[in-house]
């Protein structure tokens, strides 16, 4: 993996294979933001010629180190005006890995708003016209391209959204089925994939081998620790196996942090129709599967397969942050209906969060009731037919609030804010506050120490502890997000000193170094800075480091909660 690949796109698309130069040893996130930090205008428009799209494995990608498959993509985001890493499972990882190719850089734009197909494998690469895959959702996408390249390859495509350049617009990487369910869902990098002129990225690894640590008896030692102790741990090794990620349902409707109604209530009656242990229960009995992982060398296993009621395939097993977002936050139970509306947001490209959030900010506008199941499914197929009602819509919260008059927008630079109330956990609120990417709860997972107890307990309920938390877990996911491991890893590491130290050799291993506990720090710490200051030039000042201050007015029930801590506070996050 040292070498990048630069398609420059203009009035005849042409590329380039160089060398890392100042990129050297850096994977994922890091390269993303580094790129996108050093080479990308920060007052650029997201869709002109002058943004990046940056498409990297990470570090580890492409090796046999354990659930080591994620991938990064990069830009400066149309929902947020900020810098932009959204983050995949899937398959395109490993193989672009193995490819060889540390990253993808698109640059320039379409020309005359061509879309196109790029195709990379062992002989090289080929820009060759999208021609009939323009305007196809993504399943079709890539039953098409499968009929052309063959199932022994990795897709990443776009879908309507994509195409029609909306800021909640995602790109689709295909699982090990070959299915589109797989999303960089945040920020709108669909968007900006389209706007550089390509419909489909096709990676094909035959006759490529697996990454070769540098020290093979070390390497394998500390990858065999390493998953022992992802599956001794309570939450990676029983919980997310068992139930998945709605595993969590329960347990935060139990704390009052469960966002109902567009964040108006903090817990939910009927979470029992929807919790994981509901679904997992229900998939089995229909003859999907509760267990299941979403790329090869995952040891976790917490997605699954949901099917009908007569046992055909619908969609992967929606995720948490899906069945609250079309759930709950708009007041509605039927897991056959979430199912669905997950299936129509990968089908059209869009982020689950982003229209569950958008579509509850419409139902307090009053085009539909809270719970109205299929107005919610009709509002969202308006943003698949590209109407002008699904055009704001397809634009995110923000926009959707700003159009129907509506204050309870709950975003953070234009980002809507995911499936837990700030009010009920305060440390997850300082991540949303202060992260450089907008809303994310993945930026700063402060549910581990406030709710789940891992890592030791933070009171969520009081604000005194949550800066520091808050600023621990964002520089440590950094760190992890650069490796391509997954996020959940971090459950271990926390709990399991000699779990992080595994993971520490586990690098150490692979490339030959000497890594300790406070290089990973000092990456992480490098990954934000160079966030925080492209943000800086795009015009963002300490006042965007906040939450709308109706979580600081309107107590939210069962605990009359409010947001507490303070603007003083939060900006001291950053402060090491």
């Amino acid at each position: 993996m040292d070498k990048i690949l630069r398609i420059k796109m203009g009035s005849k698309p042409e590329f380039s294979v160089e060398k890392l130069g100042d990129y050297a040893g850096l994977g994922g996130r890091a390269l993303t933001s580094k790129v996108i930090f050093s080479e990308v205008p920060p007052l650029c428009h997201a869709i002109g010629p002058e943004n990046k799209l940056v498409i990297a494995p990470g570090m580890m990608s492409g090796s046999s180190a354990a659930i080591s498959g994620r991938l990064s993509v990069g830009c400066k985001s149309p929902l947020t005006g900020g810098i932009k890493e959204s983050n995949a499972g899937g398959q395109a990882a490993q193989v672009l890995a193995r490819l060889g190719y540390a990253a993808i850089i698109l640059e320039g734009d379409s020309p005359e708003g061509k879309l196109y197909t790029l195709v990379i494998n062992k002989e090289g690469v080929k820009i060759v016209d999208a021609g009939k895959l323009v305007g196809l959702g993504n399943y079709a996408t890539v039953e098409k391209l499968i009929a052309q390249y063959g199932e022994k390859v990795a897709y990443m495509s776009i879908g309507s959204a994509g195409e029609r350049k909306l800021a909640a617009s995602s790109i689709a990487v295909t699982d090990m089925e070959l299915r589109p369910t797989r999303h960089c869902g945040r920020g709108g990098v669909g968007a900006v994939m389209a706007a550089k002129g390509f419909k489909a990225i096709v990676l094909d690894d035959a006759g490529c081998s697996v990454r070769k640590p540098v020290e093979p008896e070390a390497f394998k030692a500390a990858n065999k620790e390493f998953i022992a102790g992802i599956k001794k741990h309570a939450v990676s090794g029983q919980g997310l196996p068992a139930f998945g990620t709605n595993v969590l349902a329960n347990v935060i409707n139990e704390a009052g942090g469960f966002p109902v109604n567009n964040f108006s209530k903090g817990q939910y009656p009927n979470v029992h129709k929807i919790s994981g242990e509901t679904q997992a229960e229900l998939e089995t009995s229909r003859g999907g599967k509760a267990t299941h992982g979403c790329h090869r060398g995952c040891v976790i296993q917490c997605s699954g397969t949901y099917v009908d009621k007569e046992g055909n395939y619908v969609t992967k097993q929606p995720e948490y942050e899906t069945v609250w977002a079309h759930g709950p936050n708009c007041g509605i139970d039927d897991l056959d209906a979430i199912a669905l509306m997950d299936r129509m947001d990968d089908d059209f490209g869009l982020d689950t969060i982003e229209m569950g959030a958008t579509i509850a900010v419409a139902m307090e506008a009053g085009l539909c009731e809270f719970g109205d199941v299929q107005g919610a499914i009709k509002l969202l197929q308006e943003v698949g037919d590209g109407t002008s009602l699904g055009r704001i819509l397809g634009s995110g919260a923000a926009v959707a609030a700003k159009a129907f008059g509506i204050e309870r927008a709950p975003v953070v630079k234009g980002q809507a804010m995911p499936a837990y109330d700030p009010r009920a956990i305060q440390g997850i609120g300082v991540t949303y506050a202060t992260t450089p990417q907008g809303a994310d709860h993945t930026a700063g997972y402060a549910i581990a120490t406030n709710i789940l107890k891992v890592g030791g307990f933070v009171d969520p309920l009081k604000p005194q502890g949550q800066i520091e938390l808050s600023r621990n877990l964002q520089i440590a996911t950094a760190a992890i997000d650069a490796t391509g491991m997954c996020l959940f890893i971090a459950f271990p590491i926390l709990d399991q000193p000699e779990t992080f130290q595994a993971y520490i050799d586990l690098i150490n291993g692979f490339f030959g170094l000497k890594m300790t506990a406070d290089d990973v720090v000092a990456l992480g710490k490098n990954i934000l800075t160079w966030e925080r200051d492209f943000n800086k030039g795009a015009g963002f000042t300490k006042e965007h480091d906040r939450l709308p201050m109706y979580f600081k007015r309107e107590k939210l029930s069962p605990h009359d909660a409010l947001f507490t801590v303070t603007d003083e506070e939060l900006d001291e996050v950053f402060n090491w």
